[in-house]
């Protein structure tokens, strides 16, 4: 019994070091005056990647500044990718992860959600001569129907769940997808409504069947490690950004 005590004790010295230095991300961001911004940079309107300058822009790289003012630092912003997103949450990458980020249970056992940013829903997105054919999951889910999806998200998911008969097409860069759609290569991308209205806004051959009822309905929050000190300064800052009125002037800045 004393050995097996012994051995609990130790077990909890060595342990409380590590538990300690992964939960402290606050007190991390604090001492050395970096907010690490992790970012995917292929999901406009929340983030987009300069590939000549490398910088970031978009709704979240705007808020992302605001919560590193906020908490005294520097924002730092690192790319990660869907696929990747929790792996590289976990090694430690970055301290938040923002850029249309859904809520998902699988999300939510690596991390903790802020509030929620936004809601938001899938709904189709397809050329404008191509948008009666395609408003149902019945018309969209048919032999010679190819929807393309991007790897590693909520939107492949969706996808996967819902359509059986329809060819599925992996298209790995999200930058370039919509071009896709545009060249005849796909005739649909089922994604968020928020993305779906920039994009044929960006495309004028491509229209958003119906954004305004999309097919569900997911909250998108920003995603963190299991720090809950960390968590309520998050939290905190975003309410006063949308009593202020920021989080709704950067919405429309970066989608109307």
């Amino acid at each position: 019994m004393r050995l097996f005590v012994l051995r609990l004790v130790l077990a909890l010295v060595f342990a409380l070091p590590a538990l300690s230095a992964s939960a402290d991300t606050l007190g991390r961001v604090r001492e050395t005056g970096t907010l690490r911004i992790g970012l995917t940079g292929d999901y406009r309107p929340f983030s987009a990647l300069d590939p000549k300058s490398g910088d970031f822009s978009g709704l979240d790289v705007d808020l992302g500044r605001s919560l590193a003012k906020r908490l005294g630092a520097k924002p730092e912003f690192v790319r990660t990718s869907w696929p990747t997103l929790a792996a590289d949450l976990a090694a430690g990458k970055f301290d938040i992860a923002m850029g249309g980020i859904s809520v998902t249970p699988e999300r939510a056992k690596i991390g903790l959600f802020s509030q929620a940013v936004l809601t938001d829903g899938k709904t189709p997105i397809t050329r404008c001569e191509n948008a009666k054919k395609f408003r149902t999951l019945y018309e969209i889910d048919r032999k010679g129907v190819r929807i393309i999806v991007n790897p590693g998200g909520t939107n492949e998911r969706f996808v996967r769940a819902h359509i059986a008969k329809a060819k599925i097409i992996v298209h790995k860069d999200n930058v370039t997808i919509f071009d896709e759609i545009v060249a005849g290569q796909a005739d649909l991308m089922i994604t968020d409504a928020i993305e779906a209205r920039l994009q044929q806004k960006l495309h004028k051959e491509l229209c958003a069947v119906h954004p305004e009822k999309p097919f569900d309905r997911s909250e998108k929050a920003y995603l963190m490690p299991r720090d809950e000190a960390f968590k309520r300064a998050v939290d905190k800052w975003l309410a006063g950004a949308k009593r202020s009125g920021e989080l709704g002037r950067a919405v429309r800045k970066w989608v109307e």
